[in-house]
């Protein structure tokens, strides 16, 4: 989830480390300027506004007890939304298998009432604040730099949705600050502070949610982590958060015990056909569900048959299995479970 990674270490290091002195305005500009992005001109996120102290009574209390709380913050929206929530965060450049498990944890967390916080960004970030209002729900996005920057600029309906629907779009900084990269670590500090626990989809190495979690732990907070499997890049870092101690969401189950002794929901009985769906006799489908493949890793499951050969009977049978929802190409060309 951290969106500033990508303009450069060099860009980074104009910047100066986020605990010295803060950033003004007008120095951020020109480091945006220089890295050369164009200042945002598009449409604003409308809604009522608001300037929240760190003395003022609807200054979020979670936010109070950090080691180092925003002294203001900018909302668009409902400030009563900075609520004790669960942070969902992930990879931005996500796979089909972590945007389902934003998605689907997300959803669940959602329905039971719980707030949605996340970072705004591309992939699981978008998709977590998507699976509340999806159901209803109150989403917070906590941007790395002014609310009139929208960032990413593609954002701005989802954005204006989560102000529509009652949740809010925050930052510690000045409306039209602009979102140089320090502003996205920083950022994660707010995320991890709002939330009662921090639930993490995808995170490949490096990653930007390392911030997230280690700022959940500084402030007390659990740091929920959904495993991936050993042999995805993509799922490296998630998995060696699990290896340093936080806790595995590997089901519903899990996630739902989850939220029971973090949040005191109660556990929603599960479907027999959720049940029955564990059931899994092929074992060309059962190797794709297992661990997304290549077309070359799977051929060998698939003999030939009559007049048709292995690599058209694979065609066939990967083609049905999409159809049916079961499974899905990812940007790599592998083919992986859809995570619904």
């Amino acid at each position: 989830m951290e969106d500033g990674a990508k303009w450069g270490k060099a860009v980074d290091n104009c910047v100066g480390s986020a605990n010295g002195s803060p950033l003004s305005k007008t120095k951020a500009k020109a480091i945006h300027r220089k890295a050369g992005y164009a200042t945002y001109r598009g449409p604003k996120v409308e809604g009522p506004r608001h300037v929240v102290n760190f003395g003022d009574q609807d200054y979020p209390n979670a936010l109070r007890c950090t080691s180092n709380p925003p002294q203001r913050l900018y909302v668009i929206g409902n400030p009563a939304a900075l609520e004790e929530g669960l942070a969902v965060i992930g990879a931005r450049k996500a796979t089909p298998y972590g945007l389902g498990c934003a998605m689907r944890f997300g959803k669940a967390a959602a329905e039971n009432g719980i707030c949605i916080i996340s970072g705004g960004a591309r992939g699981c970030d978008a998709q977590a604040h998507r699976s509340a209002l999806g159901v209803g729900g109150r989403t917070v996005a906590v941007l790395g730099g002014g609310c009139d920057h929208v960032y990413p600029r593609e954002h701005h309906r989802l954005f204006q949705d989560i102000v529509d629907a009652g949740g809010a779009v925050v930052s510690e900084h000045e409306w039209d600050f602009p979102p140089v990269p320090y502003a996205f670590r920083e950022r994660n500090r707010i995320i991890a502070g709002l939330a009662k626990a921090t639930l993490i989809v995808e995170a490949g190495l490096p990653s930007g949610t390392f911030s997230t979690a280690d700022e959940a732990l500084a402030a007390s907070r659990e740091v929920l982590v959904v495993p991936g499997s050993i042999m995805s890049p993509y799922s490296a870092g998630s998995n060696q958060l699990l290896r340093q101690g936080a806790t595995p969401i590997v089901d519903d189950e899990s996630f739902q015990d989850a939220l029971f002794d973090i949040f005191g929901c109660l556990r929603q009985e599960r479907s027999a056909s959720q049940e029955s769906s564990k059931q899994i006799d092929d074992p060309l489908l059962a190797a794709v569900l297992a661990n997304p493949c290549h077309r070359e890793d799977l051929i060998r499951l698939v003999g030939d048959t009559g007049d048709l050969s292995a690599a058209s009977i694979l065609s066939q049978r990967l083609a049905e299995y999409e159809v049916m929802g079961f499974i899905c190409r990812y940007p790599d060309g592998r083919y992986g479970p859809v995570v619904k």
